[in-house]
């Protein structure tokens, strides 16, 4: 079984916590901001020995999460969706609230009364459409968006969300292309086809889907990353190709990330947070052949706020983490509070794991080694 070696947590101003070959050191400030818990609109949280080793990153900071379905093997039934559930809720450390909200891993051939039954019953609170090939363990995705189109009719009656990964794999597509192109191509035709169809279309990385989002009704909803707000696709290739900056959606031109923070920060209703966060440990990383994912769970939330501050937008973000996605989704707003303070932190370097064969592997944290300037305050 993995164990998380050091892992993150908040200290009170005098003391210091030594995290492996990384630091936390928390300075005093008069700065505080206590908002709404917030929920995560869009996680993996693997499974096994990395579900246990990762979750508590997610789960002590965000009262609910949506679960991504792209397993080995997906989520593709409602019991395979409840014995994942019961998975995570079993690797919480003690004490933790946490509710894990499942989703619905789409197929070709995926059956409407499955979906529709595990909808009512409340296993499922979204499906999730990947183009198949398009990213982690969608091999067994979603061949052709019209393929679909009675299961989409299904979803659109019982006021089911789906939920985006939004490119085309077609070669013939530039890369950087391939969210603009899946946008034009294939999600403006299914929605002339299902008008009433509740879409979020995840972690979206371009001027063209914020523009898309915004004019669309409000039965459409983005969720955006904080990666995708801090770097564009310069990151990937400073100094050599930095894997830990790969991920998927690519990150685009400048252009492109100033888009984003402009919508995140903007106050909309239909931008809210997804963090994408996606673990992998180096040796998937850095191979002939890196998996996409950044592990950004850790420190998301200090990461979006740094945004909001830099934007003149505090006064935003907490409508944006804990607010916009419960609307969308129906949900009622927690009632429990979060404190964040200003006050450094430095993100370590690395987390070490300890697998099922006891031998250790590190997964790196999105924003490692650097200097954040926010921090949260959890009860002690």
């Amino acid at each position: 079984m993995f164990s998380l070696l050091g892992f993150f947590v908040v200290c009170p101003v005098d003391r210091v916590l030594k995290f492996n070959q990384g630091v936390i050191t928390l300075t005093s400030s008069s700065e505080r901001l206590t908002i709404r818990q917030p929920d995560d609109w869009h996680v993996h949280l693997r499974d096994g020995p990395i579900l246990k080793a990762v979750v508590e990153s997610t789960a002590r900071v965000f009262r609910r999460a949506i679960v991504m379905p792209n397993l080995n093997p997906p989520i593709k039934s409602i019991d395979a969706a409840v014995a994942y559930r019961e998975r995570i809720l079993e690797s919480l450390p003690t004490g933790v609230s946490f509710t894990p909200l499942m989703t619905a891993y789409l197929t070709d051939n995926f059956p409407e009364d499955v979906l529709e039954r595990g909808y009512i019953e409340d296993v499922f609170s979204a499906a999730k459409l990947y183009p198949a090939h398009s990213t982690t363990n969608s091999e067994d995705g979603v061949s052709d968006l019209t393929v679909i189109d009675s299961l989409v009719e299904t979803m659109a009656r019982i006021g089911m969300p789906l939920l985006i990964h939004g490119e085309v794999v077609d070669p013939d597509i530039d890369i950087f292309d391939r969210e603009a192109y899946f946008i034009e191509n294939h999600l403006s035709p299914l929605l002339n086809r299902h008008p009433d169809l509740r879409v979020v279309l995840e972690h979206i990385t371009t001027e063209q889907a914020v523009e898309f989002v915004e004019g669309s009704g409000s039965n459409v909803a983005a969720t955006i990353t904080p990666h995708h707000l801090r770097i564009n696709r310069n990151a990937m290739f400073a100094g050599g190709f930095r894997s830990d900056f790969y991920c998927l959606p690519v990150a685009k031109r400048e252009r492109h990330r100033l888009a984003l923070r402009r919508a995140a920060t903007s106050g909309k209703a239909c931008f809210f947070l997804g963090t994408d966060s996606a673990p992998h440990t180096r040796s998937a990383k850095e191979n002939s052949c890196g998996c996409a994912g950044i592990f950004n769970a850790p420190n998301a939330l200090e990461s979006y706020i740094e945004v909001f501050e830099e934007e003149g937008a505090l006064d935003y973000f907490e409508a944006f983490a804990s607010e916009h996605g419960p609307a969308f989704y129906g949900l009622p707003l927690n009632t429990s509070s979060l404190t964040i303070v200003k006050k450094t932190q430095v993100v370590p370097t690395f987390f070490e794991v300890v697998n099922a064969t006891n031998s250790i592997e590190k997964i790196l944290p999105f924003h490692a080694g650097e200097t954040l300037s926010w921090s949260i305050e959890l009860d002690q």
